[in-house]
């Protein structure tokens, strides 16, 4: 690999802006350009936080971070603000990504037509399967892991995507970061630790599965105790024998780290 290979760095006022600021962006951009396919030229504070599903006043100190404050009476133009968002996410060129583990998740997300829309480009997937390697999927054969640092440099590649099996995604990990990725989207259920300088976002889908558990409980304990339709309580209840006893054990609440969850 290059030593000195150019890092392309994302333009516009970034410096300074909070990350769940910058976990709501992309979110802002969605509904822009929902606004703008259906014709709007401008839209108020309030009908973009609606569309995006926050309030006003975070939405107007979110885009004051960008130098973006709207225009009392009009607010803001939906082509200026989709430019302004898209630079600071650096949306404004197409940034080739490198994926690997291509088991059923990895199938599926290099088959995935919402990156290309939104400025990504699948340049290559790795197995460290041999028998996987050499396989064709969505345009693109296979790779061994062993030839990713070649390819990092010759794609000047700087985000990774991991859909490996857990036990295997720190190594994986590793071995992007010597290559030279400096961000890494991790779908394995399991904390990466990088060096200073590499970006780590997660997304594990049974932790949401387990937030939403939680607040079905809250729901169902606001309710009068009741469980949900398809709890898995003894005869419906959120309640489960004791072997020692042979009483009724309430089964507890799930526990929740704010920390992993996107966007906070």
């Amino acid at each position: 690999m290059s030593g000195d290979r150019p890092r392309i760095r994302a333009a516009g006022r970034t410096r300074g802006v909070p990350e769940a600021t910058v976990a709501r962006l992309p979110v802002y951009l969605r509904a822009l350009h929902a606004l703008a396919d259906a014709g709007h030229d401008t839209v108020s504070s309030e009908e973009l936080a609606v569309a995006a599903g926050v309030n006003s006043a975070k939405l107007r100190k979110d885009l004051s971070h960008l130098g973006s404050y709207g225009t009392r009476g009009v607010g803001y133009e939906v082509a200026l603000l989709v430019d302004q968002i898209s630079r600071a996410l650096g949306l404004t060129q197409r940034w080739a990504v490198v994926l690997v583990g291509v088991g059923n998740l990895g199938h599926a997300l290099a088959g995935y037509a919402g990156f290309a829309s939104r400025g990504f480009r699948i340049a290559a997937l790795f197995d460290a399967d041999a028998e996987r390697v050499g396989e064709r999927i969505a345009g693109l054969d296979i790779r061994h892991i062993d030839d990713l640092p070649r390819v990092v440099d010759e794609e000047q590649v700087s985000i990774g995507v991991i859909s490996t099996p857990s036990d295997a995604a720190q190594e994986v990990a590793d071995r992007l970061v010597e290559a030279g990725v400096t961000s890494i989207l991790n779908f394995a259920p399991c904390v990466l630790q990088v060096p200073d300088g590499v970006d780590v976002r997660k997304v594990d889908l049974a932790l949401e599965l387990q937030i939403l558990s939680f607040h079905e409980q809250r729901k169902a304990d606001s309710a009068g105790g009741r469980s949900g339709v398809n709890g898995t309580g003894v005869n419906g209840s959120n309640t489960v024998p004791s072997a020692a006893s042979g009483t009724v054990t309430p089964l507890p609440a799930p526990r929740v780290d704010a920390r992993e969850v996107v966007g906070q």
